[in-house]
């Protein structure tokens, strides 16, 4: 285990609050652009609508607290010979159209986004959307989009203070995109009573863009209800939040499958086989709810983000992840799915220093992908895996926003894992990282 310096983040610290910049308004994967920020903007005529084009990049270097840390939730793993690297996180351009009314309300709106690393490129976004005009209370989006699940996976990964989404988020929905549709319910006349209010429904493959393509027929059905933010009368804050639901799965494509049985007051994973199990549903069920505070004034602004989630989820033997593609093992022989009950939460607090330059960034999330057993209950003779043990992340970082067009973060993540009763989880792993990183934006 190797001791991080202080001292180089003291120093940075001291650099970055040397800087006067602004900040951008806070978006979330599925909106479209504010064109009152947007600089590249191309208006062809009020008859054939409007492209902008926006971007970023992430250049980031990390430090690991041992050599091959398994960093998957911080960006990917290391190699087994390495504990720092530079990498390229994300590196997007998106292009967006825009198409309105003679009276200036919004007719129809396109958008195509792609993820260029050192590793790839990538479609990230490539959706369409078209607005009801007579009533002005619902639209349709449909293409490669954002699920309207929760708060976390919907602020986009540019307006995001820490560098990743939580454990949780990642291991539910890996990607946060997915191919489907999605209706939303959300009145835009200025006098409409319900205008604070929106309700997206959307039906998607399930996998998202863990795998290739879709793999059985099972559809993921996304269900959520929100509040925007408003002003509180009789204190200055501003309240947003909202409830999610998820209910999916994925086709046994075995005679056999997993879940957790309590026999003599004992949970254990047990194994049920049966010619009418292949391709019934394993299920994916999840519930959440969320909540989002924020003081009105500009200076020494604070803001609490809240999420919890709970239900079922469908994995591998030895990971709680949705599966992209078909469990196979090294021999290409497909393999059960297994079912846990699960939960977990973050919790984000973010305050601004003085100015709306700087934000100290304080984070604690959790994710438990087996809530039936715990500790040493967790053994390899009951069938449970480290894919049963729970996890406790606390974060904590400063950003800088050092221009309209630069920010830059440094992060330390201190994760704790259960300790199992299993061969690589008898003490807590060396798995510390430390991320600084900066972003170029347009």
């Amino acid at each position: 285990m190797k001791p991080l310096s202080v001292f180089p983040i003291l120093l940075l610290i001291v650099i970055l609050t040397s800087f006067e910049s602004k900040i951008f308004a806070q978006q979330t994967i599925n909106d479209v652009l504010d064109t009152t920020i947007v600089n590249n903007q191309m208006i062809i005529s009020k008859k054939f609508g409007t492209v902008s084009f926006s971007g970023y990049l992430q250049p980031q270097f990390q430090y690991a607290q041992s050599k091959g840390a398994p960093a998957d939730y911080q960006g990917g793993a290391f190699g087994e010979n390495t504990d720092n690297r530079f990498r390229l996180r994300r590196g997007r351009l998106r292009a967006d159209y825009s198409l309105k009314n003679e009276d200036g309300t919004p007719s129809t709106y396109f958008v195509f986004q792609f993820d260029g690393t050192e590793q790839g490129v990538n479609v990230r976004d490539f959706w369409g959307r078209y607005y009801e005009h007579e009533w002005q209370l619902f639209y349709f989006t449909a293409g490669l989009a954002g699920r309207p699940f929760g708060n976390e996976l919907q602020i986009s990964s540019s307006a995001r203070e820490a560098p990743e989404r939580g454990r949780m988020s990642q291991i539910l929905m890996r990607t946060e995109r997915d191919l489907g549709v999605m209706f939303t319910f959300n009145p835009r006349k200025k006098d409409a009573k319900l205008k604070n209010i929106k309700f997206d429904l959307g039906i998607y493959n399930g996998q998202g863009l863990s795998g290739p393509a879709e793999f059985d027929s099972s559809k993921d059905f996304v269900l959520r209800l929100s509040h925007k933010a408003i002003n509180l009368k009789k204190i200055p804050v501003r309240i947003a939040g909202g409830i999610s639901t998820l209910l999916g799965g994925l086709n046994h494509q075995l005679n056999v499958k997993y879940q957790m049985k309590n026999e003599n007051n004992i949970w254990a994973m047990h194994k049920d086989s049966s010619a009418s199990i292949f391709n019934t549903v394993a299920p994916r069920k999840y519930y959440g709810a969320d909540i989002q505070l924020r003081t009105q004034q500009e200076s020494w602004r604070s803001e609490f983000r809240a999420e919890y989630i709970t239900g079922l989820q469908t994995g591998t033997a030895s990971a709680s992840n949705t599966p992209g593609t078909l469990p196979e093992d090294k021999n290409f022989i497909r393999q059960p799915y297994y079912t846990r009950n699960f939960n977990g939460a973050y919790f984000t607090f973010v305050q601004t220093l003085h100015s709306t330059d700087s934000q100290v960034i304080l984070k604690y999330d959790f994710y438990d992908p087996n809530t039936k057993v715990k500790g040493q209950e967790i053994t390899a003779s009951k069938g449970l895996s480290g894919g049963d043990v729970r996890f406790d992340t606390f974060g904590v970082g400063f950003l800088h926003h050092f221009n309209t067009n630069l920010k830059a973060v440094i992060y330390y993540d201190m994760i704790k894992n259960e300790k199992a009763n299993l061969t690589n989880f008898q003490n807590d792993l060396d798995d510390n990282i430390l991320t600084l990183r900066t972003q170029f934006y347009f």
